[in-house]
């Protein structure tokens, strides 16, 4: 599996019982990772691979599952760069070298925003003239798809629940934060929409924002086009309020009383806890809140202070069991109405599932048996030969 997200590139062979055999993971700045270290980390991968399967961001509107990394899809996936300048270019790298080294295997495309193909109208389109929608394809899109698909399959499995009685809040909370709301299984809400900006503030992505604000910038000539995407992409989030884009670093200047630390927590919780609870308003209320990612598995503070101010829902965790918390656990406190879950993730797994389903041969490309040779035939007339 190829994951190449904006902060990392995560490489993981997984055997046929979902073990990881072998992995490897690079640092990424910005998206941008080291061309050469990838090939050294691919050469070291186990032999023999019966498939690579990719992580995409973006497959536009008409992915509703996995599809080949053909030359159409490349080219398809290049279209989107605009759209997650962070994260297409690398995938697109990363898928080449891939198939550069491993020519001999079949390579898939996993796309994010395919889990929210099932998004409701309501929910997907935006309030802009219907002209515009149809000729550039507008719409709430959503991503973390792989992350939140694992939530909606292992939520059900932890907790012995029925997944079509279930409403799930999954919040995948890393270097990217999107909220995604989980109604028998299927995405019906999200906090991110026709690109990985909106939503959650995020470590260098600023999350959701006025548009006149933006207007206002670009009509006053205080900045250009560029200048904006560069700073809402990259400097923005955590970067901007505290100084750095890790919160893990923000976590710690808390416990000093550091000011802007404070301010940036603050924020993100602000905002996350009125996500979560847009999210249970789209499902008529909420069965388990789920926290996933490298922040929401390793950040127990941040779990705590977003929980506090959700009373109203139902939502009570205990402190000892979530300062405990590692890998897959249930963090409630007794007798809450809301079930609260720290899911470690996998998005590998749920990438290994898409390419399993792929490699399965479909009934209609059976072999089938060899008909018996028939009889000779007569000369065709010359009113039916061809």
């Amino acid at each position: 599996m190829v994951n190449a997200g904006s902060s990392s590139l995560k490489l993981q062979l997984v055997d046929a019982h979902d073990r990881v055999a072998w992995q490897a993971s690079l640092p990424a700045h910005g998206g941008r990772f080291d061309a050469s270290a990838a090939r050294e980390a691919l050469a070291a991968a186990p032999a023999p691979l019966d498939a690579v399967g990719h992580r995409v961001v973006h497959g536009g509107s008409g992915r509703r599952g996995a599809a080949s990394c053909d030359r159409q899809t490349i080219e398809d996936l290049r279209s989107l760069v605009e759209l997650a300048p962070l994260h297409q270019p690398p995938a697109i790298e990363a898928i080449e070298i891939s198939q550069a080294m491993f020519d001999a295997v079949p390579h898939y495309c996993c796309f994010d925003t395919a889990f929210h193909a099932t998004l409701p109208p309501a929910a997907s389109t935006y309030a802009l003239p219907a002209a515009w929608r149809k000729r550039w394809g507008l719409r709430r899109f959503g991503f973390h798809g792989l992350s939140h698909a694992w939530v909606a399959r292992r939520v059900p499995e932890m907790l012995g629940c029925d997944r079509e009685t279930l409403r799930i809040v999954s919040c995948h909370l890393g270097a990217g934060s999107s909220t995604c709301a989980i109604a028998r299984g299927r995405s019906v809400d999200t906090s991110m929409g026709f690109t990985p900006l909106a939503g959650l503030v995020m470590a260098t992505r600023c999350g959701d924002l006025d548009p006149g604000l933006m207007m206002w910038l670009l009509q006053s000539g205080r900045v250009n086009v560029a200048e904006l995407n560069e700073a809402l992409q990259r400097h923005s989030g955590l970067r901007a309020l505290a100084g750095t884009a890790d919160m893990r670093l923000v976590l710690e200047r808390l416990q000093t009383g550091d000011t802007d630390a404070e301010l940036a927590f603050e924020v993100v919780v602000h905002r996350l806890r009125g996500t979560i609870a847009a999210m249970s308003a789209a499902m008529d209320g909420l069965d388990v809140l789920a926290f996933t990612g490298g922040v929401g598995e390793q950040a127990a503070v941040l779990r705590a202070r977003v929980a506090s101010g959700l009373k109203f829902l139902g939502v009570a965790i205990d402190g000892p069991r979530n300062g405990r918390a590692m890998g897959d656990c249930e963090i409630s406190a007794a007798g809450a109405q809301v079930r609260s879950v720290v899911v470690s993730a996998r998005e590998h797994l749920e990438i290994a599932r898409q390419v399993r389903d792929l490699l399965q041969p479909q009934p209609d490309s059976r072999p089938r048996p060899r008909p018996a040779p028939a009889p000779p035939a007569a000369a065709p007339s010359p009113a039916t030969a061809r």
